[in-house]
């Protein structure tokens, strides 16, 4: 059977001397694989269809639930300008990886590849790439079912504002009152400005998000306390993930 996409690459590789298979997240049809013959040929009329980030309308053919065939395509964003950067690439090889890595076939669709879309068109537009990605993973949270309780101590209830939370528990997924700090010695320490900050992200649409100036402390603190959600609820070992904290590390 034939089908029609609209997509965008998500993960790309090698297969055989000349072909490619790449993973795309698709408006309708949640996650799907294609394989792309002769795309790593020099001529190949098919090599930009397979860039990562690549935005298109796919056409391949695919008999029941396997891999499909591409046929033909039209890119309607290349995003060539993340690709060419090397710190704009390794936040959106995180994003793609993230979302390859967490959320199965059935659950990617219309909402999610627009969220990547809007990830990515928000990388390309020059926004705070640590505020998007911020953004981006506490959605893939919400998603996985562990998106943190950030109104209310996660112990004991109470409603809290910004001023009264001491501290986030990664482990226990949410904020605690100062009563309940006790339960939790490695909990982090969060500041009222950041704890605002997660609560918008908690519930802000990727597509809204405006330019966004956050002070570099913030940043950190929100950098630290997202992490420390990602590492203790999925627990995930993204390439990604490693490049960036080497990037990091060397001060790119």
């Amino acid at each position: 059977m034939l089908y029609r996409v609209e997509g965008i690459v998500i993960r790309s590789m090698d297969y055989g001397e000349g072909n490619k298979i790449i993973t795309i997240c698709t408006e309708n049809a949640g996650k799907i694989g294609v394989l792309v013959r002769g795309a790593k040929k020099v001529k190949s009329r098919h090599a930009a269809l397979t860039q990562l980030f690549t935005t298109a309308e796919y056409v391949f053919f695919r008999n029941g639930t396997g891999l499909g065939t591409l046929n033909s395509g039209e890119i309607s964003s290349s995003h060539h300008v993340l690709r060419q950067d090397l710190i704009l690439a390794a936040y959106a090889s995180y994003a793609c990886e993230l979302l390859d890595r967490v959320l199965q076939d059935e659950e990617t669709g219309s909402f999610w590849y627009h969220q990547l879309k809007a990830c990515l068109d928000a990388l390309e537009e020059g926004k705070d790439p640590g505020i998007i990605i911020n953004l981006y993973e506490m959605k893939i949270l919400q998603s996985a079912g562990y998106g943190p309780e950030l109104l209310s101590c996660i112990s004991c209830g109470k409603d809290l504002s910004e001023d009264d939370s001491s501290a986030v528990s990664p482990r226990l997924g949410g904020v605690l009152c100062r009563s309940c700090r006790h339960l939790d010695p490695p909990a982090l320490k969060i500041s009222p400005k950041s704890l605002k900050l997660l609560r918008l992200f908690a519930r802000l649409d990727l597509r809204r998000l405006g330019h966004v100036d956050v002070k570099e402390e913030t940043k950190a603190e929100l950098k630290t306390v997202m992490r420390a959600f990602m590492d203790m609820q999925l627990g995930l070992n993204l390439k990604s993930q490693s490049f960036l904290d080497q990037m990091e590390k060397y001060g790119l």
